[in-house]
């Protein structure tokens, strides 16, 4: 009987961990060809990112149509401690002052949330991890997409703030 309790807390403990490893969604597995960053750049930084893609109604030509103004959030640690943010640019600033533009090179859409992207570092600006990145990755967005409705004649330049949630990891060459 303890055997059958010591396998069964074994794998209650293997499946919390899977729980915990899909939660975070760091795992490369998955991840599309065309988002692979360079051969030769290591990962340096992992951060969650929570905010909100924010979206101007604007009018192209006779169409009305939500267009992404700017990304505001939160880049968080593996223990949700805020340890800097993702604004327009793109732009990710950390708490030791570094930053990084990335600009996109490739994406992978997603029906139901932004797309995954793989940017190259297209600035920089101060002294920290940020300041050696090469390429950023988004991965595991949830929500943030563009409203479906709502843009027309009588909402230009209303914003519309959108939730979501992603993955970004930062690669540099070594």
């Amino acid at each position: 009987m303890a055997a059958i309790i010591r396998v069964g807390m074994k794998i209650v403990v293997f499946g919390a961990l899977l729980l915990v490893g899909s939660t975070t969604g760091w795992s490369q597995d998955a991840v599309p060809a065309q988002l692979t960053p360079p051969a030769g750049e290591k990962l340096v930084l992992q951060a969650h990112g929570k905010g909100d893609q924010v979206y101007t109604c604007k009018k192209t030509g006779q169409q009305y149509a939500w267009t992404l103004k700017e990304p505001q959030a939160e880049l968080l640690d593996d223990q949700n401690k805020v340890i800097g943010h993702h604004y327009i640019g793109p732009t990710w600033v950390l708490n030791d002052g570094s930053q990084v533009v990335g600009k996109v090179v490739a994406k992978v859409d997603s029906p139901d949330s932004i797309p995954w992207l793989l940017l190259s570092a297209g600035g920089h600006a101060g002294k920290g991890t940020f300041s050696a990145v090469t390429s950023i990755q988004r991965l595991h967005t949830k929500g943030g997409k563009a409203p479906a409705s709502g843009c027309d004649a009588g909402h230009e330049n209303n914003e519309s703030r959108v939730s979501y949630t992603a993955d970004y990891l930062f690669y540099a060459k070594p």
